[in-house]
């Protein structure tokens, strides 16, 4: 069985409601699933884990959240190197910019992404919520 952690910041509960998603459809297949706010992570969650989950909305001007989970991705540099990771996040404007900056930067720190990246408009509804849980049935077979 799969441990996967799942960790994340949300601030309209978007990110959270894909998060829940993704960890549903984890579960579905077998996975040991621990979902937690990035405020409560440590490096110690990522090195633990099969497998880790990412998930920021996009704020500013396309970067992911600045005060809790920019510092913690920056305080995991060292720890993700050959890591499974999926990142995940809502947006609301753009064009995924900070989606594929991010991408661009877990490679940079050497992690093994599973995706490249689920980016959902607003809240996941319909198809996104669909892909959001096959996304944990994904990560559950890592």
């Amino acid at each position: 069985m799969s441990k996967v952690n799942i960790i994340y910041w949300t601030g309209t509960g978007n990110t959270e409601s894909m998060a829940n998603l993704i960890a549903e459809g984890a579960k579905e297949k077998g996975a040991d699933v621990n979902l937690i706010n990035v405020s409560s992570a440590s490096e110690a969650d990522v090195k633990d884990a099969d497998v880790v989950a990412l998930g920021s909305p996009a704020m500013g001007a396309e970067v992911i959240e600045e005060s809790e989970m920019e510092p913690f991705v920056e305080s995991i540099s060292g720890a993700v190197s050959g890591k499974k990771i999926a990142l995940f996040g809502s947006y609301g404007w753009g064009d995924g910019e900070w989606m594929r900056s991010w991408v661009e930067r877990m490679e940079g720190y050497g992690a093994n992404l599973v995706n490249d990246g689920l980016i959902v408009n607003e809240a996941p509804e319909g198809e996104s919520e669909e892909e959001c849980k096959n996304l944990g049935k994904e990560l559950a077979s890592c």
